[in-house]
Formats: structure tokens, C-alpha cells, sequence
């Protein structure tokens, strides 16, 4: 992590202090801010904590020792790896054929888990495009970069969840994929990597919750996993997306073992979507803005307590600039550093236009405080 922190010594201390003193000065008038009043970039005037790390790429995801990012050049497209000391980039699926990659996470062991479509399609077909994004497939791929990913064999909605020191994954899969689930229901899945022969394969594998635990229908939308809770792994964190009688979006977590469930925003007034968790098993990353207006708003990171109380702390200010928001953000394994990337409006669903990193331990002394944004 050295590396990472010389990146937030280059600003000179006479820029830090004026940036620092706008950040004051808009965090207390942020409340009575509507969201979209500068023009312009958020790269434009970023906090002392915050480093433009890539002007292109989507969805990163951290190394385990922090010295890499992984990530996506575009939607269902290659995959690459960030080292973050050189700043070199490296193509990590470009040596053997496919149809683009949705997610693309490291294993516990080093290998890298794949989610992608199996078959070819026409990219510039916005109904082919719809179908390839929901018939995506499982791969792990050896961390060594020569061989091709070795197929999982299993359908997966959207971004599974790993672990981050067991070789543990869980994904979600729907009735749009599976139509013998039934309309409007989804599902939760976990299982375990295990390697015969050197060849990676699903064991353990084990329903973890059912949409029909559910007191209302999903109607026209989902269930997304997100992320295991350390240090167990036992519970694990997911989004419930509804579409019925309004629209909301809320986090949720499940114990894998007895199958209950919590819900940990209850929040019709706003739209709350799981991200990267931190290794203290308390918080969470969530993507929250109000949803009165519309049931996909632009969007920014908060630091949720995943006590239930439904308390957040706001990391990311990326909505005060016209047509932005700040997404898919992710957490080190160390808890000191968040990824996330820069998104905009009107674009495919997690698109991104490059990714920062911020320090959250200094961060934490210029942030203000937990608070219901809900009410």
C-alpha cells in the first residue's frame, strides 16, 4: 500500500488547503443542494483524497495484496489489469477468443472468476445486447494469463460474490434466465471452487434464499448478490430491486446456513444498492440517491452500517456535477482504500469512464458524520 499512498503526496499543501476549504464549504450547504448544480467534471476538483487514477475502464476490483486493479475496458468487453506502482496495464483475456466479459473478480487463490456470454451476438442489437448481458456464464481463469478460462457451467445474473480468503463464490440467477423458476423469482446460490487435476469446479453447491421468503413480488425486476460478510462468510450481502405497485430499491443480507434474512434499508424514498463490503463485517458500500422521481436515479457512495439502523456516512459527491454519478465502488482488503468508478448519465446499466481511488483514512477527517439519509 506504499505505493498508493505516494500517490496522494504529489498535490502541493497550498492546493490541498483551498481544496479542502470548497469541501468545507460545500459539505454545509450540501443538505439545501439539489443535485446537478456545477457544471463541468468531478475530475475537475477532486478532494486531496481522491487520485484520477485511469481516464478509461469500468467495475475495478482489488487485488488482495492492493498492489493491482482489475477491470473492464467497456461492457461485455476485455479484461485488464492495473499495477498501481508502474501505472502499466496489461491485457489479461486477450490471448484465447470470446464474446466479451461482464465481470471479471480475483479469487482467493489468485485465479480470476469470469462472468460473460457464451455465444456470439450482434453488439450493435439493443434486443441481442439485452439477452447476451442476462445469458452470462461462469469461468475461472488461471491466474498465469496463458490458458483459457475453464467453463463453471452455471447461468449467472448481474455479479457474483467472493470471498476473499476462501474459495467460496454466490450468484443470483432469475426466471428471465431460467424460465422453470417462474415469473417474477429469483434466486440465491453459493457454492465452492475446487480444483481436480488442476481443473477448477463447483462443489457444495446450495440454494440460499428463495425471492418467494419475500412479503411482496419482485414484479418486473430482481435480486442481485454482492458480497460475503467477513470474517465468516457465512452472511452475505444483496440487492432486492422491485417493480410492482413503485419502484424501490433496497440492501439486504442472509445467513447462507439457516437461510433468515435482514433488511438492512427500508427506504421507499430511496434508491439503495449493495457495493464492495469492508473487511470489519460492520459496513458497507452503497449506491443511495432519493428515487421520487425516477426508480434509477444518478447516484452516489455512502459507507452503510449493517446494523439495520439504515445509518450512512456520504464518501462520493459526484451527483453535484451536471450528468455525473460515482458507482461500483470496492473496498481493499486492508479497509484502507476504496475504488470506484465515474458514470454518467443515460449510459448501459454500470458503464463506466475510468476509476479513482480514494484514501479513506484520510478521507475519515474531512467527512462528516452517520446520518439517516432516508427520512
Amino acid at each position: 500500500m506504499k505505493t498508493i499512498k505516494k500517490i496522494f503526496r504529489l498535490l502541493p499543501l497550498f492546493l490541498l488547503a483551498l481544496l479542502l476549504q470548497s469541501m468545507s464549504v460545500l459539505a454545509q450547504n450540501n443538505a439545501e443542494i439539489e443535485p446537478g448544480f456545477k457544471t463541468g467534471s468531478p475530475t475537475d476538483n477532486l478532494p486531496p483524497y481522491v487520485k484520477f487514477i485511469s481516464g478509461f475502464g469500468e467495475r475495478p476490483n482489488w487485488s488482495h495484496d492492493g498492489k493491482f486493479l482489475l477491470f473492464l475496458d467497456q461492457p461485455m468487453g476485455e479484461v485488464y489489469e492495473l499495477e498501481l506502482e508502474t501505472g502499466i496495464i496489461r491485457p489479461k483475456t486477450r490471448h484465447f477468443n470470446h464474446y466479451g466479459f461482464t465481470r471479471a473478480k480475483y479469487l482467493a487463490n489468485g485465479d480470476i472468476l469470469l462472468a460473460g456470454p457464451n455465444e456470439p451476438f450482434d453488439p450493435t442489437d439493443e434486443e441481442e445486447r439485452y439477452i447476451a448481458r442476462n445469458m452470462t456464464w461462469l469461468y475461472v481463469m488461471d491466474k498465469s494469463g496463458e490458458k483459457s478460462p475453464v467453463p463453471l457451467n452455471t447461468l449467472i445474473a448481474e455479479g457474483p460474490a467472493v470471498s476473499r480468503d476462501k474459495m467460496r463464490i454466490a450468484w443470483t440467477q432469475r426466471d428471465r434466465q431460467l424460465p422453470e423458476l417462474g415469473k417474477n423469482r429469483a434466486k440465491l446460490y453459493m457454492a465452492d471452487i475446487v480444483y481436480e487435476d488442476g481443473v477448477p469446479m463447483l462443489s457444495n453447491k446450495k440454494e440460499i434464499f428463495d425471492s418467494k421468503q419475500l412479503p411482496f413480488s419482485l414484479g418486473d425486476a430482481s435480486l442481485e448478490t454482492q458480497d460475503f460478510v467477513p470474517p465468516e462468510d457465512v452472511k452475505v450481502t444483496f440487492t432486492v430491486y422491485t417493480i410492482n405497485e413503485g419502484s424501490n430499491t433496497d440492501v439486504y443480507m442472509v445467513d447462507s446456513e439457516t437461510g433468515e434474512y435482514e433488511v438492512i434499508t427500508d427506504s421507499p424514498c430511496c434508491y439503495d444498492e449493495a457495493e464492495g463490503i469492508f473487511p470489519d463485517g460492520e459496513h458497507t458500500l452503497v449506491e443511495h440517491a432519493p428515487s421520487d422521481k425516477t426508480a434509477w436515479p444518478l447516484i452516489d457512495l455512502y459507507k452503510l452500517k449493517l446494523d439495520g439502523s439504515g445509518e450512512m456516512q456520504r464518501l462520493t459527491h459526484f451527483t453535484d456535477y451536471k450528468g455525473y454519478k460515482a458507482n461500483q465502488g470496492v473496498i481493499s482488503d486492508d479497509g484502507k482504500y476504496m475504488s470506484f468508478q465515474i458514470g454518467k448519465i443515460d449510459t448501459e446499466p454500470g458503464a463506466g469512464f475510468g476509476f479513482l481511488i480514494m484514501d479513506l483514512e484520510e478521507a475519515a477527517k474531512h467527512l462528516g458524520d452517520f446520518k439517516s439519509y432516508n427520512e
